[in-house]
């Protein structure tokens, strides 16, 4: 076979090539003109930020990622609990710089039910920051607070939210 040439063939983005963004999706966030709620996992975090558009590209009103959690006492790892809590903690901040309400951006995670990325979500709508969603995409409170890792997490867990929320 001969390298594909001629007037149709159409190469496309380098990010698009890569697996690395889906254009039509990030389109359809941009149209709405709300800042969004973006949300990644890492194989070791989970990283939250709010990013709003301009012409010149996106810029980031605030971020955190799970591994902060560490200096208010929380073990920030890529679980529920953290993402939780890394969500609230980023909406806090965010709330401070006038968002009221965003759009959740998943980028290429796939959107199942209970997972850690809707657990971060909770967390934004619980600090105050409107997104739209639907309650059974939610992960259970048990997992949430954590009880699945054991009592001392669930303590842990009920701490670091105290001192976030004042």
């Amino acid at each position: 076979m001969s390298k594909a040439t001629g007037a149709t063939y159409d190469v496309h983005f380098r990010r698009r090539r890569e697996g690395r963004t889906d254009y039509e999706k990030r389109l359809a966030h941009l149209k709405s003109r709300k800042t969004r709620l973006v949300v990644r996992k890492t194989n070791r975090y989970v990283v939250v930020a709010f990013a709003g558009f301009d012409v010149k590209g996106d810029h980031i009103l605030t971020s955190k990622s799970s591994k902060s959690l560490s200096k208010i006492g929380f073990p920030g790892k890529c679980n529920t609990s953290s993402a939780y809590l890394t969500a609230f903690w980023c909406a806090k901040e965010a709330q401070k710089k006038g968002v009221k309400e965003a759009i959740l951006d998943l980028g290429l995670h796939a959107p199942t039910k209970g997972n850690v990325l809707f657990a971060a979500l909770k967390g934004a709508v619980d600090a105050g920051v409107q997104v739209p969603f639907e309650e059974s995409i939610l992960p259970s409170e048990d997992r949430i607070k954590g009880k699945h890792l054991g009592e001392t997490a669930v303590k842990a867990f009920e701490e670091c939210k105290q001192k976030l929320q004042s």
